[in-house]
């Protein structure tokens, strides 16, 4: 527990703790900083009323409350333990929040290894691009099972993602998509809808999605969105 305290970031950002459950950590991250926790279930949120009666506590759903916008009007750091299940979407969705500014998760290393995996690793896909494309992501350390009462099934690991971009582009997040598509096939068979070429970019057409860098994808994501930008202009000079 303290070393998942000590690994968020020095900042005097608010804290928001998503999933506090009985307040093991947040007992902790009270001592450090101003801590809003967001719990789903209704008899944890009464016990973590009469545990913390400093702690801003919001019961309901994470995810009912960003379709609203930010979860906080002001920046924070995010920190939480993520099931397997929901650990993608909030990752993403904290990533696209204009005030989230440090995400540190406790989740699955499977879910982890995709993350943060570099350009030529097996794990390495569209999740890996798209958060190096808005932030610094770093794999902190991996927590075996055999640390948790009841032990899981499954080595879960430390994930810091420190933000330099408020958010990423939606546009390139479905571009990634497409040429993530079927990561057996070669990246020119992926985008081969899209119309790009990859010898144009003087790329190997045998290229596969693993084998490109983040900065050749945003290179091609570019190009083609200046093509379609360009075929609009046309298109609206011929009416």
């Amino acid at each position: 527990m303290e070393k998942i305290v000590e690994a968020m970031p020095n900042t005097q950002n608010l804290i928001i703790e998503i999933g506090p459950g009985l307040g093991d950590l947040t007992e902790k991250l009270l001592e450090k900083r101003k801590v809003t926790a967001i719990e789903i279930d209704k008899d944890l949120c009464e016990i973590l009323k009469d545990k913390f009666p400093n702690l801003n506590l919001i019961c309901g759903d994470v995810l009912e409350f960003w379709k609203k916008g930010s979860l906080a009007e002001e920046n924070y750091d995010l920190i939480a333990n993520l099931p397997y299940y929901i650990a993608t979407n909030i990752i993403l969705k904290a990533l696209k929040d204009k005030n989230a500014k440090n995400i540190l998760v406790l989740i699955q290393k499977e879910v982890a290894d995709k993350f943060s995996a570099k350009t030529g690793n097996r794990n390495y896909s569209s999740l890996a691009v798209l958060a190096s494309s808005v932030a610094k992501v770093k794999k902190l350390f991996d927590i075996p099972p055999g640390a948790f009462v009841p032990a899981p099934k499954v080595t879960s690991s430390v994930i810091l993602f420190e933000k330099f971009k408020e958010s990423f582009n939606e546009e390139f997040a479905k571009f990634l998509k497409i040429a993530f598509s079927n990561p057996r096939k070669t990246l020119s068979k992926n985008l081969s809808a899209t119309g790009l070429n990859l010898k144009d970019f003087e790329l190997d057409p045998k290229l596969r999605p693993h084998q490109v860098d983040g900065l050749t994808f945003f290179r091609l994501f570019s190009a083609l969105k200046e093509r379609s930008k360009n075929g609009r202009k046309q298109k609206r000079k011929s009416q």
